[in-house]
């Protein structure tokens, strides 16, 4: 560990590991109406009971790890950041409802308080993937730099041509309009509806972290990659600027037919001809679950990289059409109007089955307000800077410590083993 000197804090660090995470948005309705959470709340202090560990603005770490706020007219809930390996989709959508649920129950109480109904409808996901040129990347950019080739930028625009058919089959219904991938620094974030399926999300949020992590590494960015690789794209096809931010979509009007509501078995797509060619076959109207089907079949090791066994299947059965879409439905589900009771968390991956990742035990452990032993001194953790710092007071003098969840992941073996010793000795008193 680094020691910073008294009162000073350490500047802002990026992640030494690669990591995931998601952020779902969802509407507020009371009584029967929609209303800006902003304009009816201070903050969701005024929900949920409790101490809280104040993020910034009005945002509040959850003891489940992540954070809700207000943002905009939504409610959102976002998860901690998890690193990349086999599972981390599975543990960011446990995160991500476990937090939903946790909200949940406290409007319950809130709305039994005040005699009202308080329903949390859903809105959109964020599927969140580090983004970052790996050096072993092969550079045949014939003395173009890296940068010019291979920009966040570049890789959402690649990504808007290669990600939307598998994420509209996992990820959306009937009334979905687009697909959208915005760079962000250093991470990709791919915009789409919220989905009542945590299931769903999950091999939704999987098929992206595995399919981004590979584009990654291929020595270009430029879009002539796709006709290379003998990529499905469809005909037509032109992504639109995103409605918000940086970024490009999947719009349903970018498209010849609406890719939403023409049902994700009719052969109404025309592909580019270097798909069919690279396969020696003649050009054909596919589906939208076949172009799917193409785009994982081509990343496939990549996302079973990532994946856990049940969401590997599940990704296979959505695809195939032995388990549903949510596109193969008539109408939007009705568990999307009252998320939390009609849609739930069902427990899929418990704690014995998938383990947490470190860094999600890291925030758990600061947002818990428990001790951190070092060097003979107690750190309280008081607060977060971003996702990954943390802000201890050191006793007894006070002063102020920053660290990184990188440098706390040494420590997290024993900071887990100190309060479990504190828990078992208030036990015996």
């Amino acid at each position: 560990m680094s020691e910073q000197k008294h009162g000073r804090e350490a500047p802002a660090l990026p992640l030494q590991l690669a990591a995931v995470g998601l952020e779902a948005e969802f509407e507020l309705w009371l009584d029967g109406a929609r209303v800006e959470p902003e304009r009816i709340f201070d903050s969701p202090r005024d929900i949920i009971r409790g101490p809280l560990m104040h993020r910034r603005g009005t945002s509040y770490h959850l003891p489940t790890g992540g954070a809700v706020y207000f943002d905009t007219g939504v409610v959102e809930i976002a998860t901690p950041v998890i690193e990349l390996e086999r599972g981390c989709a599975a543990r960011a959508g446990r995160s991500l409802w476990e937090s939903l649920l946790f909200l949940r129950r406290e409007l319950d109480a809130w709305q039994e308080r005040e005699g009202r109904e308080a329903r949390l409808v859903g809105f959109s996901t964020h599927y969140n993937t580090s983004f970052a040129v790996p050096p072993s990347a092969p550079d045949t950019g014939g003395g173009r730099p890296a940068a010019k080739r291979r920009s966040a930028a570049q890789l959402a625009l690649l990504l808007t041509y290669v990600l939307p058919a598998p994420v509209m089959l996992l990820a959306t219904n009937r009334r979905s309009t687009g697909v959208g991938v915005r760079p962000r620094g250093d991470r990709l974030e791919v915009t789409a509806d919220f989905t009542p399926s945590s299931s769903l999300m999950i091999a939704a949020a999987t098929v992206i972290a595995g399919i981004a992590r590979e584009v990654m590494r291929w020595p270009s960015y430029e879009l002539d990659e796709l006709a290379r690789r003998g990529l499905p794209v469809i005909r037509g096809f032109r992504p639109r600027k995103h409605t918000s931010r940086r970024g490009w979509l999947a719009r349903f009007d970018g498209y010849p037919h609406n890719p939403f509501t023409v049902g994700p078995d009719a052969a109404v797509w025309e592909l580019e001809e270097p798909f069919w060619r690279r396969r020696g076959e003649a050009p054909q109207r596919v589906s939208l679950r076949r172009i799917a089907r193409e785009v994982v079949r081509a990343f496939r090791l990549g996302i079973r990289r990532v994946s856990d066994p049940f969401t590997f299947r599940l990704i296979d059965g959505v695809l195939a059409g032995r388990t549903p879409s949510l596109l193969d439905l008539a109408e939007r589900p009705a568990a999307y109007e009252d998320v939390g009771r009609r849609a739930r968390w069902d427990d899929l991956f418990p704690e014995r089955v998938l383990a947490r990742s470190r860094y999600e035990r890291v925030l758990i452990r600061a947002i818990s307000g428990r001790k951190l032993w070092l060097g003979g001194s107690a750190y309280t953790p008081v607060g977060m800077r971003g996702w990954s710092q943390v802000v201890f007071r050191r006793e007894p003098d006070g002063g102020r410590q920053v660290l990184s969840i990188d440098e706390l992941l040494r420590h997290l073996d024993d900071w887990e083993r100190g309060s479990e010793r504190i828990a078992r000795s208030r036990q015996r008193l």
